[in-house]
Formats: structure tokens, C-alpha cells, sequence
């Protein structure tokens, strides 16, 4: 289902208020949080351990948004994401939001570690994101220039789900996404 792209600052924060209370199942069987804070945490996190790529950390802000923006699409919401923001914030910040359902994909076949460590709703919506890469596949990620980024992010996103965290509110990340759109320009 095709939607508008994202053209404002101002619209990205409308959307992501809207993922308060929006939760990445419509049963609420998924995460522990719902997607703004798990998209804050995930971030964070980012900040925390790449302070200098804020390229990385506004797409790990933004990876679920995708989940609000055409409910119920598991497989999709990282496409769906990078196309809303991709005119706005650049294809960097557009692919790693993309990517971060196909480092899941790689983790799941690369690191047996990881793949058992993923929530239960993380090991459901992987089988309909294609399963585990093949070998020929992971050969291929791991050569693509944003492949450390993109495994960075997945492993935010999967560490990013802790019920009650405090974590920076949602406008304190107004100054680094309108660096990031303003880079575009």
C-alpha cells in the first residue's frame, strides 16, 4: 500500500507521536513497549555507542515507524519507513531503516547467539521476512558498505525493548533529525 513520503520535521514528529500507544502487534503479544518508546531506546543506545554517526542514530529512531504507517505489514515496515523518509532525511538514514530487517535476517543465519537471544515476536515476524539468509545471501550483505551500521542497529533494535526504561524524550532528538534533513539541502 503506497503512502505519502514524509516532507517536515514537523510531520516526522506528528508520526512519531502517533507511535505512543501503537504497539508492533495489534494485540500487544510483540515487544514489552510500544513503538515510540522502543524507537527511543533503540536510539539511545545508538548515541550512546556512535556519537558521531547521527545518520545511524535518527534511523534508529525512526526503523518501526513503518509499523504505523501500514499496519499488520511485518515484512514490509522497513521498506515502508525508508520511503516516507527517504526525500527528507537522505538514502543513508533510508536504506539502515530498510536494512534493519535484513541484518535480522543475516544475525539469524551468522550468529547462533543472537538468533536464540531474539524475542519471541522477533523469532515469529522472521519467518515472514524470509528466514535466516542463505550463505550466498550473507556472503552478499556482508559485503554492502552499510553492512556494520545496518548489524549495529539490528542489534539496538533487539537490546531496545525494556519495559519502564528512562530514556530521553521524544523532542530532545528534534535538533540531530533536522541536522540530518538539513544535510540534505
Amino acid at each position: 500500500m503506497p503512502h505519502a513520503s514524509i516532507d517536515t520535521v514537523d510531520d516526522l514528529f506528528a508520526l512519531l507521536e502517533q507511535c505512543a500507544d501503537a504497539w508492533d502487534t495489534a494485540d500487544r503479544t510483540g515487544d514489552p513497549v510500544d513503538i515510540l518508546d522502543h524507537d527511543r531506546q533503540c536510539a539511545q543506545l545508538l548515541r550512546r555507542d556512535f556519537p558521531d554517526d547521527e545518520e545511524l542514530q535518527v534511523a534508529g529512531l525512526l526503523h518501526d515507524i513503518g509499523h504505523v504507517l501500514v499496519p499488520g505489514d511485518d515484512a514490509g515496515h522497513g521498506r515502508h519507513g525508508a520511503d516516507a523518509v527517504r526525500g527528507l532525511l537522505g538514502p543513508r538514514v533510508a536504506r539502515l531503516i530498510e536494512l534493519h530487517v535484513t541484518a535480522k535476517r543475516f544475525l539469524a543465519a551468522t550468529d547462533s547467539t543472537h538468533a536464540a537471544g531474539l524475542s519471541a515476536s522477533s523469532r515469529r515476524t522472521l519467518i515472514a521476512q524470509g528466514g535466516p539468509m542463505t550463505p550466498a545471501e550473507a556472503a552478499a550483505f556482508r559485503a554492502d558498505p552499510d553492512c556494520a551500521a545496518a548489524l549495529a542497529l539490528r542489534r539496538a533494535d533487539d537490546a531496545g525493548k525494556v519495559a519502564g526504561l528512562e530514556v530521553a524524550p521524544i523532542q530532545d532528538w528534534r535538533p540531530v533529525v533536522e541536522r540530518v534533513a538539513a544535510g540534505r539541502r
